[in-house]
């Protein structure tokens, strides 16, 4: 696989998408083309369509993609606009489509992304797309102590917010806060030295991340709309890396696996709610024991599959 970026569990995504003959499919997250092209190689009759809001993950794409021409279509957007990127490809519904909401491993290791709080003298940066206005350095820096307690509460479940918040609040005063290695040091300085580890930074510079990049905003939406695209028998599967995006996963397929909800006293239906979705897997897939000895990143990953109905 590319050394830009290790594409997780691609065995069970390719076993979970069923690839069918001529079908065509989409990867909202193309990364370094890496799930793309395991599904391009597995059947030569297929299509892809595939979106990213990361200029470098777009040209590393492509390059790996080169060898199956005329066989895919890559866009520079966020799969949260799949609408649009798909009616301009002509297509109207999917035999299947993948969504791999983690952060790259390329993000993570590029230090001047801003991404990894080990990155000491990295920027903070933290977009996905540079061409997008807030930055990580915005956020903390010029966002109210009251909005900042709430984003790292609510996208971080922070329970040190308040006192990481103050001491940021008192550290800006002072000067701005411009790099990954100084809003670490804020952190670990305000939690309890009874909580302080090594990685007691990471749910706070989490949050930060998902603000800045809006990766929480119009998900439910999105895989609700996506879902509906499908053909039916066509199937979603959905890589998530932490509780917020996986309980969202979670209850879309759900609540669309569910039929009527009427009372059970109701005689006849008046809800009109009908099932759009089976579970194939009633429990999320996790990594192996093998590739989480080779790649530790995997670690946190979890795999939701659907296979729609209606």
């Amino acid at each position: 696989m590319s050394e830009y970026h290790r594409p997780i569990m691609v065995e069970e995504v390719l076993k979970g998408l069923d690839i069918k003959p001529g079908g065509i499919y989409f990867d909202g997250t193309a990364g370094g083309g890496g799930h793309s092209s395991a599904i391009l190689a597995s059947d030569p009759t297929v299509r892809l369509i595939a979106t990213d809001k990361d200029g470098d993950a777009i040209r590393e794409a492509s390059r790996r993609l080169a060898p199956f021409e005329g066989r895919w279509r890559i866009f520079r957007t966020d799969f949260k606009n799949y609408a649009g990127v798909l009616d301009e490809a002509g297509v109207d519904l999917l035999d299947g489509y993948l969504l791999d909401l983690g952060i790259s491993s390329h993000q993570i290791d590029a230090r001047e992304r801003g991404f990894a709080y080990m990155a000491e003298d990295a920027p903070l940066d933290m977009r996905m797309d540079d061409r997008a206005a807030l930055t990580a350095e915005t956020v903390v820096n010029e966002y109210s102590p009251e909005r900042l307690i709430a984003i790292l509460r609510e996208y971080g479940e922070e329970t040190f917010a308040p006192s990481i918040v103050r001491n940021l609040v008192r550290e800006r005063e002072k000067g701005r806060i411009t790099t990954c290695g100084a809003l670490k040091a804020v952190i670990e300085g305000s939690v309890p030295a009874h909580y302080r580890y090594n990685a007691c930074a990471r749910k706070a510079f989490q949050a930060i991340r998902i603000e800045v990049n809006g990766e929480l905003e119009g998900l439910k939406e999105c895989v609700e709309g996506l879902t509906r695209r499908l053909k039916r028998g066509g199937r979603a599967c959905i890589l998530t890396f932490h509780s917020l995006e996986d309980r969202i996963v979670k209850n879309v397929f759900r609540s669309m696996s569910e039929g009527c909800t009427c009372p059970k006293s109701f005689p006849v239906c008046v809800c009109g709610k009908k099932r759009e979705i089976e579970l194939v897997n009633k429990k999320p897939l996790t990594a192996s024991e093998k590739e989480l000895k080779e790649n530790s990143r995997s670690a946190s990953a979890k795999l939701r599959i659907a296979r729609k109905v209606e």
